[in-house]
C-alpha cells in the first residue's frame, strides 16, 4: 500500500470539478456488504438498557439482524475469552469486525494503546480506525500556533503508535475528522511509509473545511484502508452554513461515483455506514474564529461552497424537538433506510 508523495499529488490534481458537481465515474464491481459504525447508533448506545449497543457483542448481533456486513466499534481491552467469543460470532455470521482506538497521548499511554491493539487482533479485526483529534479544528483552536502545537503532538502520537501496530500486524486507519485538509492528511500518512498505516476515508467530513467531497475521496483513496460512508445535506445560516448527515441517497453527494473511486483505488475496501442522527452542525465559515487556522484556503473555495449551499439548501431534520424514544426510533429507521440504499444502489 506504499504511496509516495508524487502519487498523492497526482491524485490531488486529478479532480478539478466544481464543488458539488456530479461527476461520471466507472461502475465498480460490488464489494462486501456495508457495515455499520457504532456512531450510527449514538442515541441508542447512550440510552443504555438491558442490551446496550456499546457492548461489541450486542452490537454485532444487532447489526447481523440488519443484514449488515460488519461493524466498526470500540473494542477496548478485553479478556481473551470475550474476544474469542466475538471472533467466533463474527465468523458464524460471515461478518467483519473493525476496531476504534484512540492514539497514545504520550509514552505513558502506550501500554493502554497496546492492550487495545492486542484485543482488536484477538477479536479477528485486521484494522482499527483512529483520529488525530476528537474535536473540530475551527472550534478547538483560536490561533494558528495552537493548531501547530496540536499537529506536532499528533505526529508524536503516530510515532508512538506505529511500532505497536507493526509488532502486532494490525492496520491503523486515520480518519479525516474535520482536522486536516485532504492533501495535508495524505502527506502526513504517506510520510509514515508503512503498509499498516493508512486512512479511514470519511466521505462528508471535509466539506466542513470547504473541500469538494469527491476530490477529498480522490486524494485519500490511494491510502484508504477503510471508510465512513455518509450523505450530506446543507442549510444556510447567518454565520455560514449548517451541515448534517442524512439518509443515503437523500443528500447531494454523488455516492455511486465516490464509491467507485474508493473501489478502483482499493478493491475490496469495506464501506461502513456512519449515519449520525442529530441536529445539524454549524460550519461558521463567515466568522473570524473559523479562519484563525485556515487562512490558506483560497477565497474561490469559499465562494464555491456557499454557491453550493444556496443551490442545495433544504430544511434539515432536527432531533431536539423529539422525545427520547422517538429519537431512538428515528435513528434506527435512518440506518435501515441507508442499508437498503446501499444494497440497491451501491452493491454493498
Amino acid at each position: 500500500m506504499r504511496v509516495n508523495r508524487r502519487e498523492w499529488l497526482a491524485a490531488a490534481a486529478g479532480s478539478l470539478a466544481p464543488l458539488g458537481a456530479r461527476a461520471s465515474a466507472p461502475t465498480a464491481a460490488p464489494g462486501p456488504r456495508m457495515g455499520v459504525v457504532i456512531h450510527s447508533y449514538g442515541l441508542r448506545a447512550a440510552a443504555g438498557g438491558e442490551k446496550p449497543l456499546g457492548d461489541p457483542k450486542t452490537f454485532l448481533d444487532y447489526c447481523h439482524s440488519l443484514e449488515a456486513g460488519g461493524i466498526q466499534t470500540a473494542l477496548g481491552a478485553r479478556p481473551d475469552d470475550y474476544a474469542d467469543q466475538l471472533r467466533a460470532s463474527a465468523a458464524e455470521y460471515k461478518m467483519y469486525v473493525e476496531g476504534s482506538i484512540g492514539l497514545p497521548k504520550d509514552a505513558a499511554d502506550v501500554d493502554r494503546f497496546t492492550a487495545e491493539v492486542r484485543t482488536t487482533k484477538r477479536c479477528g479485526a485486521s484494522l482499527f480506525r483512529t483520529v488525530l483529534m476528537n474535536g473540530r479544528r475551527y472550534e478547538a483552536f483560536n490561533t494558528i500556533e495552537a493548531f501547530r502545537t496540536f499537529f506536532a503532538k499528533a505526529k508524536q502520537s503516530l510515532a508512538l503508535a506505529r511500532p505497536v501496530v507493526e509488532k502486532h500486524d494490525v492496520r491503523m486507519a486515520v480518519e479525516n475528522h474535520k482536522d486536516l485538509r485532504a492533501a495535508d492528511q495524505a502527506e502526513l500518512i504517506a510520510k509514515q511509509d508503512s503498509p499498516l498505516v493508512g486512512v479511514c476515508v470519511d466521505t462528508g467530513n471535509n466539506l466542513a473545511l470547504l473541500e469538494n467531497p469527491l476530490r477529498t475521496v480522490e486524494i485519500l483513496a490511494p491510502l484508504a484502508l477503510t471508510s465512513h460512508v455518509k450523505d450530506m445535506g446543507v442549510e444556510e445560516y447567518a454565520g455560514g452554513f449548517l451541515l448534517s448527515e442524512v439518509p443515503l441517497g437523500t443528500g447531494f453527494l454523488d455516492l455511486p461515483a465516490i464509491v467507485a473511486v474508493l473501489r478502483k483505488a482499493r478493491p475490496g475496501i469495506t464501506l461502513n455506514l456512519e449515519m449520525i442522527t442529530r441536529d445539524p452542525l454549524k460550519i461558521p465559515c463567515l466568522t473570524p474564529q473559523y479562519w484563525a487556522t485556515l487562512e490558506e484556503i483560497p477565497a474561490r473555495q469559499l465562494a464555491e461552497t456557499l454557491t453550493l449551499v444556496r443551490a442545495k439548501a433544504a430544511a434539515l431534520p432536527r432531533v431536539t424537538p423529539l422525545a427520547a424514544a422517538e429519537r431512538v426510533t428515528r435513528e434506527d429507521e435512518n440506518v435501515r433506510r441507508c442499508l437498503r440504499y446501499a444494497r440497491e444502489k451501491l452493491g454493498a
